[in-house]
């Protein structure tokens, strides 16, 4: 009852509750993000600083730590670092008008300066001052050039203001792995704020998900990709996976240049992927079977190892042997951590939609069982239909849903 109360659909879910009011924990994963966050939500933005000594100990203690250096700390350009403080919460600032502070870090102008205790050691913002400029300068420089994907990583790199991201799959035990980086560090220093390097260490169990996903198999390694993390994730391939310098640079520029289209897997074609009642699509047959104007097609977008397209398997089959000897309509499934299709993005599974003869697509949400199934088709795909709004996070509550 309590957890229905504040509206919690997944576990762990974080809640921070002031003076009665609850809000959501939207930091990272590690301690020092979740102390960072407590800080930020329980007192000011950015810790005033007056004291050379404690700006010291400030900068040495933070992996990161941003800091305003204002004479005027109530001047427009400091209240818009403090407005642009008070909505990160992951990070660490402070902010000064100490002219001894000022001498002691080397700061001639007013202006803002990031601290961080890897690549070169600082980064000072140029320009406007303007929440933009200072969300993307932050961003930009809070992570490594090159950062490693792991747990404590994962939620900055993903979170971040930056979208686009460049996958290096690495064997971290690999003896050219350090000349790799050394690479993709000089690359990047060109990109920064506009693209991430990251590199996925493949000798790591739990990132062969990571490489699932993008289809890549052992023989290929070690390789790269380029993710776009916008509403629809988008996922690149180069002609060429070499690590050079010249081969990442061009794929870089390409993709920056918009002259590469989104790779979409597809597994071959089975030759027996219609002997059966339930069809067998993958990216290669897929236009062909789904987008058929004399036939409405209902697609179960499943993966092989989520939980609840095991429990739909035996019903889909009995919808499919219901439908077998049907002229206008085919009951299909596809594979979708292997295919991939232009029009259809996949959030979570099962996902099942139909593509109707009109070519128009309708999202089913109703129970998955053989009646509601049945009652979907028969009313041309309106009985258990998404309504317009609907909250995906319900959804997945109610029907269960095993995320991408």
């Amino acid at each position: 009852a309590l957890a229905e109360e504040y509206e919690v659909r997944c576990y762990p879910t974080l809640k921070f509750v002031k003076y009665g009011k609850d809000q959501e924990y939207t930091g990272g994963r590690t301690a020092d993000t979740r102390v960072n966050w407590l800080e930020k939500k329980t007192g000011p933005p950015a810790k005033t600083i007056t004291a050379a000594d404690d700006m010291k100990k400030f900068i040495e203690d933070n992996e990161i730590a941003v800091v305003g250096f204002f004479k005027d700390t109530e001047s427009a350009d400091a209240k818009t670092f403090l407005a642009v403080a008070d909505k990160m919460d992951d990070y660490p600032f402070a902010i000064t008008s100490d002219e001894a502070i000022f001498k002691d870090n080397e700061v001639e102008k007013e202006g803002i300066v990031l601290f961080k205790k890897f690549d070169e050691g600082r980064a000072v913002l140029s320009g406007e001052v303007t929440d933009e400029a200072v969300t993307k300068f932050i961003s930009g420089n809070a992570l490594p050039l090159v950062v490693e994907f792991n747990q404590d990583t994962a939620q900055k790199i993903f979170s971040g203001e930056v979208k686009s991201h460049l996958l290096l799959f690495l064997s971290a035990a690999a003896e050219d792995f350090s000349a790799k980086v050394d690479i993709a560090r000089e690359i990047a220093k060109d990109h920064k704020g506009e693209m991430l390097f990251v590199t996925i260490n493949t000798d790591e169990e739990e990132h062969k998900r990571i490489m699932e996903f993008f289809g890549m198999e052992e023989s290929e390694l070690p390789s790269m990709r380029i993710i776009k993390l916008e509403e629809d994730m988008s996922k690149y391939r180069p002609e060429s996976t070499e690590l050079s310098d010249s081969n990442i640079r061009s794929f870089v520029n390409q993709y920056l240049a918009g002259e590469i289209k989104p790779h979409l897997m597809s597994e071959e074609i089975p030759e027996d992927w219609d002997k059966e009642p339930v069809k067998v699509l993958v990216g290669k047959n897929f236009d062909a079977v789904a987008k058929d104007t004399t036939k409405d097609v209902l697609v179960e977008f499943y993966a092989p190892w989520c939980g609840h397209c095991k429990q739909l398997a035996p019903t889909w089959d009995k919808l499919g042997e219901k439908y077998k000897d049907s002229e206008t309509v085919v009951i299909a499934k596809m594979d979708s951590t292997a295919n991939e299709v232009e029009d259809v993005k996949v959030q979570g599974f099962p996902t099942i939609k139909l593509f109707k003869k009109d070519n128009s697509i309708v999202d089913y949400n109703g129970e998955r069982t053989l009646e509601g199934l049945v009652r979907f088709l028969e009313s041309d795909g309106v009985d258990g239909a998404a309504a317009e709004g609907d909250d995906e996070e319900d959804e997945d509550d109610d029907l269960g849903h095993d995320e991408l």
